[in-house]
Parts: C-alpha cells; sequence; structure tokens
C-alpha cells in the first residue's frame, strides 16, 4: 500500500496574550493506504493541533508557520480555503471528541447528514439525498434508520450521537478520516462497540483513519501504527507490536508502565513524575529531558535525530545514540 498522506516538518503557532505559543514543533509522519494510525500522549502535546493543521480548521490565532501536507501530490498547505472547503468532508474528514458539539441540537440527524451531501453530492436528487442519510445510519449499526432519520439529537443515547456524527464524516466516502478521541465520552462498553464500528467500516469503504488518543487501550485495538507525541514534538514511531512490546523513548515507556494492568489487583498506577514543558519557551534539547530519569547533559542542551529502533520503528532520544556518552562525557 502507498502513502495517502504525508506530513513533513509541521510546524504550527498559535498567538495568545501572553505570548505565542510553539504547539507543534517540525512534525514529521504519513499514513498509508487502509491503515490507521494512532497519534498518542498527554493532553497538551499537540495532537490536536497537529490534525487541526491538516484539515486547516485551525483557531483564529493560530497559523502553520513552516511545513507540508501532501495528500495525493497536492500540498494542502498552499490550498485557499475555498480549496479546503471542497476537501474537507469530501476526501478528508474529522469526528470530534464529543458529539454533542458536532451536532445541531435544533436540526434533525438525517437533515445533518443531508447537508454533506448538498455541499459535495450536488448532482444528488433530495430523494436520493434521504436514501443514502437513510442507507448511512444503517451502516453505522443505529436500528429502525427511518425512524432516527426524523429525530434530534437530544433524543439519542451519547452512543447513538456518535454513530449519527461517523455517518456524516463518512457520508462521502472520505480517503482519509481522522477521529479525535471518539471514544472519550462513550462509556467503556459503548466504546468497545464505536471501536469495533471503526474497523468494520474501515474495511468496508476501504478507507485510512488516523485516532487521536491518551488512551493505550484503544490503540491496541484499533491502530497498526503508533505516533507518539510529547511537548509539540514526534519522540517515537512504529509499527504497534513495537511500541508495546518494545518501546524505545522513555516518555513511551512511561505511559505505558502507568496503563492499569488487570492481574496487579491494588498496585500502584506508576504516574510520570513533572509537568509538561511550556511550549511559550519550549526546551532545546529533548522536550521530555526535565521528566527523565534517564536523562544526561546531552539530552538538556540537543534535540536528538532519530534512530532506528527496527523495521518502521524510530524514536528521537539520545540513550539509542552510539556517541551520546562520549557527548556527554565532554560537556562535563
Amino acid at each position: 500500500m502507498g502513502k495517502i498522506l504525508e506530513v513533513k516538518n509541521l510546524t504550527v503557532h498559535i498567538k495568545t496574550h501572553k505570548g505565542v505559543v510553539q504547539a507543534v514543533r517540525g512534525v514529521d509522519f504519513y499514513l498509508n493506504e487502509q491503515e490507521t494510525l494512532a497519534v498518542v500522549g498527554e493532553s497538551g502535546s499537540g495532537k490536536s493541533i497537529t490534525m487541526k493543521g491538516v484539515m486547516g480548521i485551525l483557531p483564529k490565532n493560530g497559523k502553520v508557520v513552516e511545513g507540508s501536507v501532501m495528500f495525493q501530490g497536492n500540498d494542502l498547505t498552499k490550498y485557499s480555503e475555498r480549496q479546503m472547503q471542497q476537501v474537507r468532508g469530501s476526501e478528508i474528514a474529522m469526528i470530534f471528541q464529543d458529539p454533542m458539539t458536532s451536532l445541531n441540537p435544533t436540526m434533525k440527524v438525517g437533515k445533518q447528514i443531508e447537508e454533506m451531501l448538498k455541499e459535495h453530492r450536488k448532482e444528488m436528487s433530495k430523494a436520493d439525498r434521504k436514501a443514502r442519510a437513510i442507507e448511512l445510519l444503517s451502516m453505522v449499526g443505529i436500528s429502525n434508520p427511518e425512524a432516527r432519520y426524523d429525530q434530534y439529537p437530544h433524543q439519542l443515547s451519547g452512543g447513538m450521537r456518535q454513530r449519527v456524527v461517523i455517518a456524516i464524516a463518512l457520508a462521502c466516502d472520505p480517503k482519509v478520516l481522522i477521529a479525535d478521541e471518539p471514544t472519550t465520552a462513550l462509556d467503556v462498553t459503548i466504546q468497545a462497540q464505536i471501536l469495533d464500528l471503526m474497523r468494520d467500516l474501515q474495511k468496508k469503504i476501504k478507507t485510512s483513519i488516523i485516532i487521536i488518543t491518551h488512551n493505550l487501550g484503544v490503540v491496541a485495538n484499533i491502530a497498526d501504527r503508533v505516533a507518539v507525541m510529547y511537548g509539540g514534538k514526534l519522540v517515537e514511531t512504529g509499527d504497534v507490536e513495537d511500541i508495546f512490546h518494545n518501546p524505545c523513548h522513555e516518555y513511551t515507556k512511561g505511559l505505558l508502565r502507568s496503563i492499569p494492568k488487570a492481574h496487579e489487583k491494588g498496585g500502584e498506577l506508576q504516574a510520570i513524575p513533572g509537568t509538561p514543558p511550556d511550549l511559550m519557551e519550549p526546551p532545546v534539547g529533548c522536550p521530555f529531558a526535565a521528566r527523565c530519569k534517564e536523562t544526561m547533559i546531552v539530552c538538556q542542551k540537543y534535540m536528538p535525530d532519530y534512530t532506528d529502533c527496527g523495521k518502521n520503528h524510530k524514536s528521537a532520544c539520545w540513550m539509542l545514540d552510539e556517541m551520546a556518552q562520549e557527548v556527554n562525557s565532554d560537556e562535563k
């Protein structure tokens, strides 16, 4: 499978009244056709802002200051807002965290699906749009779709509302689906159902998925590859098995240690000490250096390059660099 999306050196700044937040700092990643990539990290690591930069939906005080977003041979950062409107929803769609903020409370759910079709499938008749909306409601596992078509969001459960949001996102058979914490607002049982649904739909419509999450349990269930973000940077990427069984970056190891384990009853959860860096004044070296128990002088002064940890697995950590100890000794 070839690459359908490739992001290089993406850099996003957010202007605030206190100064400029360097929210995303030179991020590189790619997405293959029909693949699921999970982007993980703590809140504030830059996951959502990265994807909003890809979609061209940054807040007014946000700006892509450097980098490229290549989609089917075109750089989306060079597109006008009018051009991006043709891409969003039709070619690349996004599912947001809370379905109640994504859905219009005053409009019936069937009509909301039709709005997407009216925007991007202008050749469809009114009857065809309605038939497609009912088909999509059925596809996402909503029973009695004809009746649900005429209901308002408040008449549906949280799980059903999220299914409606997924139906809207998939209305035009997008090539890429970006899901920003799609299960956070749902209880555990419904979370599993939504993840199963996304897996099944991916096979049916052959889309590629980027899922943003801080829940590594979600990652294990749905992802093919994982990208770990911290302090606005990508610190490790690899196949899901490699990340879980052979993590290379100390931050990734910390995330994995913090997962509750069913067979260890009564044990304490292992939190990562410290707090994320202030991205108004980001560290010049490894962003995790201040919280890392293995930190060296070189970690604080220089940002490490990526080191290969295996096939499709790389990490930006000085501990993996053969020259690190030597450089560290010289700096003392």
